[in-house]
């Protein structure tokens, strides 16, 4: 249909969807989400550098990949305060 004012869903174009409080936020977006995200990364990063330490340390220099590395250098020298933090959320999720 040329012309037609309607997508393929059969809404009008110009109808913009209502946004709600029960809208979910990405990870990205949400503060807590995202240091929970964080704190998986380098608690997830800093298990599989002390199971496998080849895994990582080949992408040591690598761009992308060496984050990965970083986080787990990272769980390594400052695990006292991760785990601190780790608790932090986990209260934060129960209460």
């Amino acid at each position: 249909m040329i012309g037609s004012n309607t997508n393929y869903a059969n809404q009008p174009l110009n109808q913009e969807k209502k946004h709600t409080q029960s809208t979910r936020m990405s990870a990205l977006f949400n503060f807590s989400s995202l240091i929970q995200v964080i704190l998986l990364l380098i608690c997830s990063c800093t298990y599989v550098h002390t199971q496998w330490p080849s895994l990582l340390d080949r992408y040591k220099d690598h761009e992308a990949l060496g984050a990965f590395w970083k986080m787990a250098r990272l769980g390594e020298r400052a695990s006292p305060y991760v785990s601190l933090a780790c608790i932090l959320v986990a209260l934060g999720q129960v209460y």
